[in-house]
């Protein structure tokens, strides 16, 4: 290797030889190291979108992506006073753990890795204590943009865990400037 200065701008020129490594570049010298990505999936198309976002990311970083699927607590009771709580949450769980499969069988590429949780409980705790277990480099989650009245009755899932979550957190939005093509 040969390293010769350029006059007055405080360059250099640096010749390989044959035996020499190749230097590193600034691409490979990536700041990001994401491994482990989760993204919270509830079938709506805004939540379908943040998984088309997470593709390019497993795929440029060899990461793999955990989607997870939340069965809210449900609350019903029949009219003889009977609570149906087990049964209905059993099959809230067997419907979306089939429907999960159903959608990342229709639109994961089989060289990304991928896991998937089903899980019972508030969807914002639920996706940050899932985020910990799993040491989750990078959440992908899709929000609805509630605002005013609709906000403060609904609640929002994106901004509790964006606020509590361990790891950075990409948000999507239905209808925004795409960095991502959408095929």
């Amino acid at each position: 290797m040969k390293v010769t200065p350029l006059p007055g701008n405080r360059q250099v020129v640096i010749d390989l030889a044959e035996r020499d490594e190749p230097l590193p570049t600034k691409a490979d010298a990536s700041l990001l190291h994401l491994k482990n990505i989760l993204v919270p999936i509830d079938f709506s198309n805004c939540s379908k979108k943040a998984l088309t976002y997470a593709l390019p990311f497993a795929r440029q970083f060899g990461a793999t992506i955990t989607f997870i699927h939340i069965v809210a607590p449900y609350y019903a009771v029949d009219p003889y006073g009977l609570t149906q709580y087990e049964r209905i949450e059993n099959e809230l769980r067997t419907g979306g753990k089939k429907k999960l499969k159903e959608l990342l069988a229709r639109e994961v590429p089989s060289s990304i890795k991928t896991n998937s949780l089903i899980v019972s409980g508030r969807p914002g705790p639920e996706i940050v204590e899932a985020a910990r277990d799993l040491h989750a480099d990078l959440i992908i989650i899709a929000t609805h943009g509630y605002t005013g009245l609709k906000h403060v009755i609904c609640g929002s899932t994106a901004e509790h865990v964006v606020r509590n979550a361990p790891c950075p957190v990409l948000t999507v939005r239905q209808e925004e400037h795409e960095f991502v093509a959408i095929i």
